[in-house]
């Protein structure tokens, strides 16, 4: 079962998403406060199950309504994805893949792990 990490970083506080093997397999923005980064931790409990995915790699893009996956490819030329709220806001993120398909199970995985992961603090 995946789980999330939250731990301070010098500029904040940010969560890991690890799936059940400790893989890494999203990355929240750094909040200022804890409290903002456990709202964080509930809006991707939420939002990722319900999560529609918009592959911005395809040739043709089919825009989906938020909440959302965004797959995409960074400047590396890595696939990405990031999840945004209904809002629109970015409540997580993903590293690069050299695969678009281990991006995609990263999505599914996010989506799989998300809603029941328990949260430990660092």
């Amino acid at each position: 079962m995946g789980k999330f990490v939250v731990k301070e970083v010098k500029s904040g506080i940010k969560f890991d998403l690890k799936a059940g093997n400790g893989e890494v397999i999203a990355t929240s923005e750094v909040y200022t406060t804890e409290a903002a980064c456990m709202k964080g931790i509930e809006s991707v409990k939420k939002n990722a199950p319900v999560a529609g995915v918009e592959d911005q790699t395809a040739a043709e893009v089919v825009t989906v309504k938020n909440p959302k996956f965004e797959v995409y490819t960074d400047k590396a030329g890595e696939f990405r994805f990031r999840l945004k709220a209904t809002n629109g806001q970015i409540i997580a993120t993903s590293e690069g893949y050299k695969a678009k398909a281990s991006c995609m199970n990263g999505v599914e995985s996010v989506k799989k792990n998300a809603p029941d992961a328990e949260v430990e603090k660092k």
